[in-house]
């Protein structure tokens, strides 16, 4: 943008300061000198020499004509939270579940993902399985990564919702371990629902496949290989139970396109409250059959 611009010069009005940028751009990478101006009484414009300005104007018509569908500005997530800290909770809740059962070693037969259990009508382990870890070092692992997978995902589908829907996709993590192995298989620890709140943040973009437009499918798509990418970097590890990364995953794609069909509904305070009671409800009532205190 040059200010040697003619004392002959034409005017090129700009609704925003944003729109004489945008067109200051066009005409700078044709070479057309101009400067911006704005003042209370016109607004913002274009000034362009005389001789410029029907080029000038030429060019500013094909560049909206190229840009009238593509807004450069495009909300990546609905209004509300962003990221949820009261993951920060389950984090917690799955540490004193460590602490607890390390001091009592008889839980974790209690409550260890046991396919021959499972055969036998004890479906309780599907989830207190979740709840229990080998070591300090599995622990961590799970808690890490749990903490930012749930917040994204309790911020994004709300936090009851949010919560809930990783917690039945660990479970169905499980549910794919038993279908895997059959009665062979034992095992414990929250990838599931780990790798099932990433698969709800991978499927997040769902709702916008009812634009029908190319943006909205890249949107959709990027984020799906974007799970599908840290699903490869932390769910394949040789040592893990790679089935049960693999049907938490799932499970959580499938809930989380579930839930987009109408992402409001999830946001509304009654139904977190519900999912909240439920995810309650999951975590007390299997430990009391597994430990015998309910009939």
């Amino acid at each position: 943008m040059s200010e040697s611009i003619p004392s002959s010069t034409q005017r090129i009005p700009a609704r925003t300061r944003r729109q004489a940028m945008d067109w200051s751009l066009v005409l700078a990478s044709q070479g057309i000198e101009h400067v911006i101006e704005q003042s209370e009484e016109s607004g913002w414009a274009l000034v362009v020499a005389a001789p410029d300005h029907e080029k000038a104007l030429a060019h500013i018509r094909q560049y909206r004509l190229e840009n009238r569908h593509w807004r450069w500005r495009r909300p990546v997530f609905q209004p509300g939270w962003v990221f949820d800290w009261r993951s920060a909770i389950w984090v917690l809740m799955t540490i004193s579940f460590y602490w607890w059962s390390d001091a009592r070693t008889a839980l974790r037969g209690l409550g260890e993902m046991d396919g021959s259990a499972l055969a036998r009508g004890e479906w309780w382990r599907l989830f207190t399985a979740m709840w229990l870890h080998a070591d300090p070092g599995h622990l961590a692992m799970n808690a890490v990564f749990g903490l930012v997978f749930l917040g994204l995902a309790m911020g994004r589908y709300g936090p009851g919702a949010g919560l809930l829907a990783a917690y039945l996709a660990g479970a169905g993590g499980n549910v794919a371990t038993w279908l895997g192995y059959g009665e062979s298989q034992r095992g414990l620890g929250a990838s599931g629902m780990v790798m099932g709140a990433l698969g709800l943040l991978s499927v997040q973009s769902f709702s916008l496949l009812g634009q029908r437009n190319f943006n909205a499918l890249r949107r959709f798509t990027g984020t799906i290989l974007g799970g599908l990418l840290l699903f490869v970097l932390l769910g394949l590890n040789p040592e893990a139970d790679v089935v049960a990364h693999l049907g938490g995953l799932v499970a959580g794609m499938l809930l989380g396109s579930l839930i987009s069909l109408d992402s409001r509904l999830a946001h509304r305070p009654w139904i977190n409250l519900a999912a909240g009671i439920l995810f309650a409800a999951l975590v007390i009532l299997p430990w009391l059959r597994a430990l015998g205190w309910a009939g």
